[in-house]
């Protein structure tokens, strides 16, 4: 932390970088310290543009995730919509502690470390066993800039190289592999 106390951080919402002074608890979209200065501040990276990466990821839910239910997760109700209908509602919550959850992608890592074709095994894993709608897209989540993605995810993924797979990761929304596409 600088000695003013400001520090520079991304809006999750706006995906944008703000100031914000953690002594004063005062947050500003206008620089508070000279131009000169900006870079010596904690969180300058989220100045810099264009430093935007693209990678996939293959997530698994555990009970103390933020979030714990999945789009696999579903089940039809018959009394509500006739079967032929095909209408589903989330099911209950998941219910697998974080070492299931780490075992499960355990597996699949040991089935992507085995494959000739590690970036298509990936995708075709991602696409049936994500519990993130990314499955959609064998996990790909697109492209990203630091201060997009919760912290771990962000870190690892920003330390690979394209093509990489990284451990598992844990964040708040559950346990994950990552691969770096670009």
């Amino acid at each position: 932390m600088s000695s003013s106390g400001w520090e520079i951080r991304m809006s999750s919402t706006h995906k944008v970088p703000y100031y914000f002074n953690v002594n004063t608890k005062e947050s500003t979209w206008d620089s508070p310290v000279p131009k000169d200065e900006l870079r010596n501040l904690p969180g300058a990276q989220y100045l810099e543009t264009g430093a935007q990466i693209r990678a996939s990821h293959l997530l698994v839910k555990h009970e103390e995730s933020r979030r714990p239910a999945s789009w696999k997760e579903v089940r039809p109700i018959p009394e509500i919509f006739p079967s032929s209908l095909l209408e589903y509602v989330p099911q209950s919550t998941i219910t697998r502690s974080k070492d299931d959850a780490i075992a499960i992608l355990q597996e699949h890592q040991a089935v992507i470390d085995q494959a000739s074709d590690k970036s298509d095994t990936f995708g075709k894993l991602a696409t049936v066993h994500s519990d993130c709608s990314s499955h959609e897209k064998s996990g790909d989540l697109g492209l990203f800039a630091r201060g997009q993605m919760q912290k771990p995810f962000e870190d690892a993924a920003f330390a690979l190289q394209v093509g990489e797979i990284s451990d598992i990761v844990s964040t708040d929304s559950g346990v994950h592999l990552i691969m770096r596409t670009a």
